[in-house]
């Protein structure tokens, strides 16, 4: 059975990006297909969409529901950090839009056998493509209490990441920590409970989902090459779920719409560096609460977007 995906933003995402004249559109994290189909829609008849997704299973999922458009959609199995290497295998130089739809998707969270969700059974995997690496698993079981510690803290912004890290090698002294539930009842009955919803294990979860990843080094490269090759009144949307994610995507916006990085106190310009883009949303845009009642996952949604100069 086909895992259901609600996309995020949609309204938002199509107001914004499908402006003007879209001749091609780059959807760099493809997932089933539900934003591609709609802006597709939008861009008919002689728009096109190339479509990346470094999950195996999302292209094959996203073949079915993009079939109809034919030649109009290019999809791609690859990493977005390399979009420079597919755009120019396809002889492509400019794009109209780029959309980023950051994180993990329904795809990922609703499939106990991919190990990214704390509330179903399954190997601990977490890779994105399964391709390639090694599973979380691996990390877990061999990485000492500081390297643990730094990737809870430092992806998961988790202020209990020494503790768990260190019940973690504790646990795995016993036996080898290789299920979803067995990690998710390490952190439960470490981290003091508090009176809020989130589950204990959240954040070290996220944090070694983005670890395993990669996805804040890949993020950072993704936008700066999608940047490049954006066309100018071409816009970029980044939807983020995640503080680091829209850290990074709003320090990289205001860097770019800046240009010059020369130390204030120069009299004149000397980097030679000029603005990229002009910021569209000063402060994120959020889903509205009508989407997060139907669709809980979007709650913590953020959309940024900036039109290149």
């Amino acid at each position: 059975m086909k895992p259901k995906h609600i996309s995020v933003m949609e309204r938002e995402i199509l107001d914004y990006l499908v402006s003007g004249d879209i001749k091609i559109c780059l959807d760099c994290t493809l997932g089933m297909g539900g934003h591609a189909a709609k802006i597709l829609e939008l861009i008919s008849p002689n728009g096109r969409l190339i479509g990346i997704d470094i999950d195996p299973q999302a292209i094959e999922l996203a073949k079915d529901s993009l079939g109809v458009y034919g030649e109009r959609a290019t999809l791609i199995h690859g990493n977005f950090a390399d979009l420079d290497q597919i755009l120019n295998q396809f002889g492509i130089s400019q794009v109209d839009g780029v959309l980023m739809d950051l994180g993990v998707s329904s795809l990922q969270l609703d499939m106990p056998d991919r190990g990214f969700s704390f509330m179903r059974l399954g190997p601990l995997d977490m890779r994105m493509d399964q391709t390639e690496g090694v599973p979380i698993a691996y990390d877990l079981n061999e990485k000492n209490v500081d390297e643990l510690a730094n990737i809870i803290r430092n992806y998961g912004e988790e202020r209990w990441a020494r503790r768990i890290a260190t019940e973690i090698v504790k646990a795995r002294e016993k036996s080898p920590i290789m299920n979803t539930i067995q990690l998710a009842e390490i952190i439960k009955t470490t981290v003091p409970t508090t009176p809020k919803k989130i589950h204990p294990a959240t954040k070290t979860f996220q944090s070694l989902r983005i670890y395993k990843n990669n996805e804040l080094i890949n993020l950072k490269i993704g936008i700066e090459k999608a940047v490049q090759f954006l066309k100018p009144g071409g816009r970029i949307c980044v939807i983020s779920f995640h503080s680091l994610e829209d850290r990074i995507v709003k320090q990289l916006f205001r860097t770019m719409e800046r240009g010059c990085i020369c130390p204030p106190k120069f009299p004149v310009c000397v980097c030679g560096k000029k603005p990229l883009l002009k910021i569209l949303t000063k402060r994120p845009l959020t889903p509205k609460d009508e989407e997060i009642e139907s669709n809980p996952r979007a709650r913590s949604a953020k959309l940024r977007v900036a039109e290149k100069i």
